[in-house]
């Protein structure tokens, strides 16, 4: 059975939070930019372009996430009143947003999960997951190939390929997927929040991505197996 979620004054301003956390890899750059390297496109209009998108978007994302943060804190304290147990102050929220984005972002959904939960979605998000962990281990199998029998362009490709494809989804699919479980498992629990985090410290870490991967699978299938059992 599902566990009742306490709504604050709709949700809108924290699924922005949500929405505008998903686009840290693609603003950042994470895969695409060693992927166009490889390819060697020629085209200055591009290179340029990526240049646009990695400044100017990653300032119009600080901005969102300030502003949104801001507002959902506000209507937090407004709602719950001296009596809550979580009362987010809007302007150190707000100024977090703007020195440091995605950690403002991921630490309040955190603390917002605590207290109120998070709206389920897709149950299949799962899907997404594995096929992250999968795209990483083959991207891995690809790199050391190329390392041992000296094939360097096979070498950038596949490392390429799969930052691109499974950094792109994984941190969305796995706080998607937390969500969901935590909403409708009664033994395991995951903050969506620590998980979105855990996943952007594996865009630089890159061996942390397909253990976090393998972990989070791993707890789900025994949930999965306690319920049939």
């Amino acid at each position: 059975m599902a566990r009742v979620l306490t709504v604050v004054g709709g949700l809108e301003w924290a699924r922005l939070v949500e929405r505008l956390l998903y686009c840290v890899p693609p603003v950042v750059g994470v895969g695409i930019v060693g992927v166009l390297q490889e390819a060697d496109p020629d085209v200055v209009a591009l290179e340029v372009g990526l240049v646009v998108i990695g400044t100017f978007g990653y300032t119009l994302l600080t901005v969102g996430l300030a502003v949104a943060l801001f507002a959902d804190a506000r209507r937090v304290r407004r709602r719950t009143g001296a009596s809550g147990n979580w009362r987010p102050n809007p302007w150190l929220n707000g100024l977090f947003a703007l020195l440091w984005a995605p950690l403002a972002g991921v630490f309040y959904l955190y603390r917002r999960h605590k207290r109120f939960g998070t709206p389920p979605g897709w149950s299949g998000w799962w899907l997404v997951v594995a096929v992250s962990l999968s795209t990483s281990v083959i991207g891995l199998l690809a790199a050391i190939v190329a390392v041992v029998f000296a094939v360097p362009g096979l070498f950038g490709t596949a490392l390429g390929l799969a930052g691109a494809i499974a950094f792109g989804a994984f941190p969305i699919a796995i706080h998607q997927d937390a969500a969901y479980v935590s909403t409708y498992s009664d033994s395991w629990r995951p903050n969506p929040g620590l998980y979105l985090g855990l996943a952007f410290a594996s865009l630089s870490l890159a061996p942390l991505q397909p253990l976090l991967a393998g972990y989070y699978l791993w707890r789900r299938r025994q949930i999965v197996l306690s319920r049939r059992s």
